[in-house]
């Protein structure tokens, strides 16, 4: 499962490339916060016992935050939006919204589990696969199935909150016996391109403040 280092690093590499004239300082706070604030969730079962990758791992919070927009800049008759930050808040929430999404809730589903449509639909997803080009089969792809009894391709289901048990640093779940202290484990870096993605993604964010700053000759 990707740490909170990496979803941020891949949203940084969103928001610099989307963000436009609008990319400051600012900007860039309010959406890795975004992003950040996601797995906030893996606090939230020591309390209720259950809730992270569902609570905020879902779809439906950049769907409603994406139809709030759309709400307030193209139907209501006055933006707030507009009205208080012009068109670089309407920019960045846009930019929010989509690193949100993917580089938040959908980069997990990659390499773990999310509820994608808690609380309507108590059921964890996960998404994993491949696509090749074979000279006998033709284009292969092993990401969704397409036997489901509606025809719709969809991601490998794999339980609910009562069936899935997901451990982190904050929260490692029962020790195998009463006198064992389970250990806390933080993920920081869990694979090479989740490396990568880090490096990345900091050396880009980087290069477009000190490119920002650049008096024009």
């Amino acid at each position: 499962m990707p740490s909170t280092i990496v979803h941020m690093a891949f949203a940084a590499l969103i928001a610099a490339a989307l963000l436009g004239r609008s990319f400051d300082r600012k900007s860039m706070v309010i959406v890795l916060g975004a992003v950040g604030i996601i797995d906030f969730d893996s606090f939230i079962p020591l309390v209720i016992g259950f809730g992270h990758r569902a609570i905020f791992h879902n779809l439906l919070i950049p769907v409603l935050g994406a139809v709030l927009v759309v709400a307030d800049v193209y139907i209501r008759e006055e933006s707030v939006l507009l009205k208080r930050w012009g068109r670089w808040g309407v920019r960045v929430a846009w930019v929010a919204i989509l690193c949100y999404a993917f580089a938040g809730v959908l980069l997990d589903m990659t390499d773990g589990v999310v509820n994608l449509l808690w609380p309507v639909h108590d059921q964890f997803y996960t998404l994993s696969g491949q696509i090749e080009l074979s000279d006998q089969r033709g284009l292969v792809q092993t990401f969704i199935e397409w036997g489901g009894e509606d025809g719709a391709p969809a991601p490998e289901a794999v339980g609910s909150t009562e069936e899935v048990d997901i451990t982190t640093g904050v929260d490692p779940g029962g020790p195998a016996t009463p006198d064992e202290d389970p250990e806390r484990i933080f993920p920081v870096i869990g694979a090479t391109w989740e490396l990568l993605v880090v490096v990345t993604g900091t050396f880009v964010t980087a290069a477009r403040f000190q490119l920002d700053e650049r008096p024009e000759k």
